[in-house]
């Protein structure tokens, strides 16, 4: 991020993305660049401010604006109005916008500014520099910040970024699964904390098997499991056609909606 002079980032809306950001750059061992924060989510403000000096809290968003190179707006999209009506915003800033269902083009009649204008979905996975961010349209300068938190990959049009936003909708869901699998082993007598040590532990490692990029998804299935086996018994019998369908249809319903 050096190479190209980023030394001033902004981020107005310092909710559990913003946290994860500026944590992200913060911590990452080479210069941090300086990071000015709105004061909007003032207790987690205030707490990387008091943690990290490179960290500062502005008085307000427009402060923010004047003192950055690139600005993440990280604000809920209800709340965009409120946060950014009135800002005004040079032509030579970079404005990456991280708001679920918020188009650029939205965005842009909101600033009506110039400024060039990324959509970008970073996780909270950024704090370890761990998550490729989708971005679009891909920008040196936002694509380059992305590339230190644990990857950039731009995306061809505006329709691919609202699909790849469509995924990271199956976050929860996940987390959901694992605790119920915790759940069910708890009320067949295992004690809570034996039950959710070993589905924590049974899917660590199929997270580290996702890192093997030489093989497709459906190959990493297939390796895990055994014809007539216990894996190919639960697939067949819970995630069939109909729960594979039904998933589909949940995934169409928020892709029009995030459109």
């Amino acid at each position: 991020m050096q190479s190209i002079g980023i030394k001033r980032i902004g981020i107005i809306g310092v909710g559990e993305i913003g946290r994860a950001v500026v944590t992200g750059l913060c911590d990452g061992g080479d210069q941090s660049p300086e990071v000015f924060l709105s004061p909007r989510g003032a207790r987690t403000a205030a707490e990387l401010a008091a943690r990290y000096e490179e960290v500062e809290v502005c008085a307000d968003n427009q402060e923010v604006v004047d003192r950055s190179e690139v600005v993440i707006i990280a604000v809920r999209a209800r709340d965009r109005h409120d946060a950014l009506d009135g800002l005004r915003v040079d032509g030579d800033k970079t404005v990456i916008n991280v708001m679920a269902g918020v188009a650029n083009d939205d965005l842009r009649r909101t600033l009506a500014s110039d400024a060039a204008l990324v959509r970008a979905i970073p996780l909270p996975s950024v704090r370890e520099r761990r998550s490729v961010t989708v971005t679009f349209p891909s920008h040196p300068v936002a694509d380059a910040l992305f590339e230190r938190l644990g990857g950039a990959q731009p995306v061809a049009d505006e329709e691919a970024f609202n699909v790849c936003s469509a995924l990271t909708g199956t976050l929860t869901t996940h987390y959901s699964y694992l605790a119920t699998l915790t759940t069910w082993a708890v009320g067949h007598g295992i004690a809570p904390e034996d039950a959710e040590r070993y589905v924590r532990g049974l899917f660590q490692g199929v997270g580290r098997a996702l890192s093997d990029e030489s093989r497709s998804l459906n190959q990493l299935a297939a390796d895990h499991e055994t014809p007539n086996g216990n894996n190919e018994r639960i697939r067949t019998t819970w995630f069939g056609p109909a729960n594979s369908q039904a998933l589909h249809q949940a995934l169409d319903g928020l892709l029009t909606d995030l459109r």
